[in-house]
């Protein structure tokens, strides 16, 4: 079988990626804690440390654990919670559900977490673990494509998924999951999703366009601006949506999101109901324009980061001929 694991390294520091092997149930016990760690939200859990051993497509079932450990300052590499940077975690299924697993042709696989150490985060760690992971599935497992769903207002996992990975956008899933609170979403806030597939034979393409040229040519779907509010810990700008127009004929459109999302959700986290429903606002005016384009025929294309004193973050669109 092909080496479980690889030496990377991130910003000079050495990284060990392996792919979890353990037959100790309670090795499995970190993953968890670092997904509550990240996500802050216990009652949305991993199975329990037995499940989670015996599903593991090296004992008994079909999922895959990739561990991703940090050097200490000696330079040596410990295999343990405390080292612990990041993990993925996901499992094989099937995309026709009739014809189920007759034919291999019809196994994906559903990447349910990739997790990044709040240490680590903002240095394409998470990057660095999807393309890990997609080596193994496409080596190991013989599985080519790879699913996943993300919120579509989350700039970074835009970023990730559409520009550097090329993934395509299958559907727009409204209210995925419920109420869903933690550090990174909100109960009163809908989880909205993108349900994405990557297929690992072929190279990201992205079509050749310039978003200057689009921003004044005007095919920016929501329309914004910028105010200041009182945050939960301080004064804050953040964009607010204005008005929304799908009926734009244009062949490419731009769709906003926030710079920010997280940062929108935590801040707004406060009494004030106008400020409190800046990110619903975000929310449901970014399904109304998703789903009527897509209605219309238009599909994600890429995603696009526009530096500035006021940076912005914009999807591409383009009208299927």
């Amino acid at each position: 079988m092909k080496d479980l694991e690889k030496i990377l390294f991130l910003q000079g520091k050495k990284l060990l990626f392996r792919v979890e092997s353990s037959s100790n149930s309670g090795d499995y016990a970190k993953y968890e804690e670092l997904r509550n760690e990240i996500w802050g939200f216990p009652d949305d859990n991993l199975p329990g440390t037995r499940n989670m051993m015996c599903e593991n497509y090296l004992h008994e079932g079909s999922s895959l654990f990739i561990a991703i450990y940090a050097e200490a300052k000696d330079g040596t590499i410990g295999e343990d919670p405390e080292h612990l940077a990041g993990f993925s975690y996901g499992f094989v299924g099937v995309k026709d559900k009739s014809v189920a697993f007759k034919s291999l042709d019809n196994l994906w696989f559903y990447s349910q977490y990739t997790a990044v150490k709040p240490g680590f985060q903002g240095r394409g760690l998470g990057i660095m673990i999807k393309e890990y992971q997609g080596e193994i599935l496409r080596d190991v497992f013989g599985v080519y494509t790879v699913t996943c769903t993300y919120d579509p207002l989350t700039g970074v996992n835009a970023y990730r998924n559409v520009h550097h990975f090329g993934m395509e956008v299958l559907e727009y899933r409204a209210a995925t999951y419920g109420e869903y609170g933690g550090l990174l979403n909100r109960t009163d806030v809908p989880t909205d999703r993108f349900f994405m597939s990557w297929d690992l034979r072929k190279q990201a393409e992205r079509p050749a366009f310039r978003i200057g040229a689009l921003l004044e040519a005007g095919t920016e779907v929501i329309q914004t601006e910028t105010s200041s509010f009182p945050g939960r810990t301080r004064t804050v700008e953040l964009e607010i949506v204005k008005s929304v127009d799908i009926e734009m004929g244009f062949e490419y459109l731009l769709v906003r999101i926030p710079w920010d999302y997280y940062l929108m959700l935590r801040e707004t986290d406060v009494a004030d109901p106008d400020v409190r429903r800046i990110p619903l606002e975000w929310r449901m005016k970014t399904r109304t324009a998703f789903q009527g384009l897509f209605a219309k025929g238009y599909k994600v294309m890429d995603f696009q980061k526009v530096d500035g004193p006021r940076p912005r973050n914009f999807y591409l669109l383009k009208r299927s001929s």
